[in-house]
């Protein structure tokens, strides 16, 4: 049983803090949101006044936060947790941020500091099924390897500073680019006259198979846990992937690397949540292509 501090407790930490009391794990807990913040205490956690609070005793440290500059604040801001935690404890971050801002944290932190942003969104920080790309001190992520096992089923351990971004910028480019074309075919398939089900059952089992398609179906029906089965309730929202898809632009601008199809994705949904698709799941967006057709 490991001592936790955890802050951050929205749709995502919220059910990965509760994991962690599940596993067994001491957990102190803070949010500035008072309605997140009771509803883990309600599960079993202990109640933190402060982002330093929280990291007061703690062996492990773990943050979930909008983005980089929350995740700066809230580490080596002013009444810091890295300046409040113990000297061996191990600092991890699994916001999705930009790389450049992670390995500036982990370089001030003055501990040993991972940054672990996950893949799966809601239905998997539920379940306990997400995916962790981790990047960070070896040794660092040996021990902090358990405790991230007790909220996802895939650990991986991409490299140095800043790797764990950088593959979760990465998949979630492919990710986006694969969920507009399945839509685009889903919609296709109906102009077409081909049911839902059929295409599917050929695609899911052929070379136009991918997760979008086999396990977050953007149509009702083929994957009853997928979002489009509850009017397209994230999961995983458009604005959310219109912000990882803009930090994937800003690292590839920033290398010099050529991501057309990313950069056409990003545009896209960029579009989806201006008209309103924002607080939907991304895969709402097949709603905005057939209006666009």
């Amino acid at each position: 049983m490991a001592r936790i501090g955890f802050v951050g407790l929205g749709n995502m930490g919220g059910p990965m803090a509760r994991n962690l009391l599940k596993a067994g794990h001491q957990v102190a807990v803070f949010d500035i949101v008072p309605a997140a913040l009771e509803g883990v205490v309600a599960a079993g956690a202990s109640r933190a006044e402060s982002a330093a609070a929280a990291a007061r005793g703690a062996e492990f440290l773990l943050t979930m936060l909008p983005a980089g500059q929350h995740v700066r604040d809230a580490w080596t801001g002013a009444g810091g947790m890295a300046a409040a935690s113990e000297a061996g404890a191990v600092l991890v971050d699994c916001s999705t941020i930009d790389v450049a801002t992670a390995r500036e944290v982990a370089a001030a932190a003055g501990r040993p500091m991972l940054d672990a942003p996950v893949s799966g969104g809601v239905m998997g920080a539920e379940a306990g099924t997400l995916t962790f790309m981790v990047g960070g001190p070896e040794d660092a992520f040996a021990r902090a390897e358990p405790i991230l096992r007790a909220m996802g089923r895939t650990v991986v351990h991409c490299g140095g500073a800043g790797a764990g971004q950088a593959a979760k910028v990465c998949n979630n480019m492919m990710l986006a680019a694969t969920m507009i074309v399945t839509s685009e075919a889903f919609v296709l398939a109906e102009r077409l006259g081909l049911s839902h089900q059929a295409l599917f059952d050929v695609a899911s089992k052929s070379s136009g198979a991918s997760w979008a398609l086999t396990t977050y179906c953007p149509v009702p029906g083929p994957v009853p846990a997928s979002p489009a089965n509850r009017d397209y309730r994230p999961g995983f929202s458009a604005a959310l992937m219109a912000k990882d898809l803009g930090l994937a632009q800003e690292a590839a601008q920033a290398t010099g690397a050529a991501t057309p199809l990313g950069a056409q994705a990003l545009e896209l949904y960029r579009r989806f949540v201006e008209t309103g698709g924002g607080s939907t799941d991304f895969s709402g967006i097949i709603r905005m292509l057939r209006e666009t057709g």
